[in-house]
């Protein structure tokens, strides 16, 4: 069980079973259902549970190349307090789970994917050195408060550095973390999220998350925001879902994910998988995930089949109805030769032709504060 499971049901959570914990996917009440949360998120601010997500420390002599041997992207480039997106590998190159990793001075701390960390800790004990250390901050929670009056909800707390060369919260940039204390709660605050959305994760300890989770709430931009809104945002911002978007079958090319890769590290080479995927950058992938528009107002879903004519050239990894530009969107891997922006393609839904074409993605500009 969540350290929050009792607060989202005094608020109205409505509760299911994802990643093997009870869940709010919206909440009853004020809230008024998922479009309404997600729109109050893209204008105000909204605060999500995710402290189903494995958050791990990893420390000792050799850190920086132990990681490096794993992941493909510069870890010894990453400044204290600074934070970077990565990939966890296998040796054929395909995605175990995409994680957000950070420098905190004296150790590494990264955030996992709740529905595979059990298997992320396996892989990564089995691939670090036994001089290094790795921990499961198992006694802390992980908020989310994402949305364009983040920063004023959060600064009306009264944060104060940990230390004091540490900005002001209300100072860090987008890929920024640091310490802070609010009151004699020690959190942890970086500036990210998977929303598109300005804003922050905050790690806290599990005995204190829910006097922090309601005095975020009790800021009046702030409301609590349940799974299903948290999908869409991040479906609109298009970022990749693992297990939907991204699997052990997809490469950090096709989905679109290169950038992950440093420079230095695509001419070095030595992470785990690093052969087929510098042979991927070279030589470009079969297939590339890629945004759809669709038409009308019947939305698609993930394992639909997309279609070129009569020919099958895709099959979707998430769709839905995006509630900020009022019509169904979605991500697919579609054959390259039928990637390129703007292409008319077709999706078969209940034995229906739905008509879509190529876009850009983030369907809705990022909003992040650099």
């Amino acid at each position: 069980m969540l350290p929050l499971d009792a607060w989202h049901r005094a608020r109205g959570g409505r509760m299911v079973d994802f990643a093997g914990y009870w869940m709010p996917v919206q909440y009853d009440g004020e809230g008024g259902g998922i479009i309404a949360e997600h729109l109050w998120t893209r204008h105000h601010a909204g605060l999500f549970d995710v402290s189903h997500m494995g958050q791990l420390a990893v420390s000792g002599e050799g850190a920086t190349a132990a990681l490096e041997a794993i992941l493909p992207g510069d870890i010894s480039a990453l400044k204290p307090g600074r934070q970077r997106y990565s990939l966890l590998l296998d040796e054929a190159g395909g995605i175990l789970d995409d994680l957000m990793v950070t420098n905190r001075g004296d150790h590494y701390y990264l955030v996992v994917n709740g529905a595979t960390k059990w298997d992320d800790i396996a892989h990564l004990r089995e691939y670090l050195p036994d001089v290094i250390t790795l921990n499961l901050l198992d006694e802390h929670g992980l908020l989310a408060l994402q949305g364009p009056e983040a920063a004023s909800a959060l600064a009306a707390l009264g944060l104060k550095p940990a230390f004091a060369e540490m900005p002001e919260v209300s100072d860090l940039k987008f890929m920024q973390a640091a310490a802070y204390h609010w009151g004699e709660v020690p959190l942890g605050v970086s500036r990210s999220g998977y929303t598109g959305e300005d804003g922050y994760e905050i790690s806290v300890r599990a005995a204190d998350i829910a006097a922090l989770a309601d005095a975020l709430c009790a800021q009046p931009q702030v409301r609590p925001i349940g799974l299903g809104a948290r999908d869409s945002l991040r479906l609109e911002a298009g970022l990749p879902l693992y297990g939907h978007d991204l699997s052990p079958e997809t490469d950090p090319v096709s989905a679109g994910l290169a950038f992950a890769i440093s420079k230095r590290r695509r001419a070095e080479g030595g992470f785990l998988g690093a052969d087929p995927v510098l042979a991927a950058l070279a030589a470009g992938t079969p297939a590339v995930r890629v945004g759809l528009a669709l038409e009308g107002r019947q939305a698609a879903r993930e394992g639909a089949l997309v279609f070129a004519g009569d020919q099958e050239v895709g099959r979707l990894t998430s769709g839905g109805f995006s509630p900020s530009l009022n019509h169904p969107i979605a991500m697919a891997y579609v054959a390259t030769a039928q990637a390129a922006e703007g292409t008319a393609l077709t999706i078969e839904v209940r034995g229906k032709r739905l008509p879509a074409r190529v876009v850009a993605m983030p369907f809705v500009p990022h909003r992040y504060h650099r």
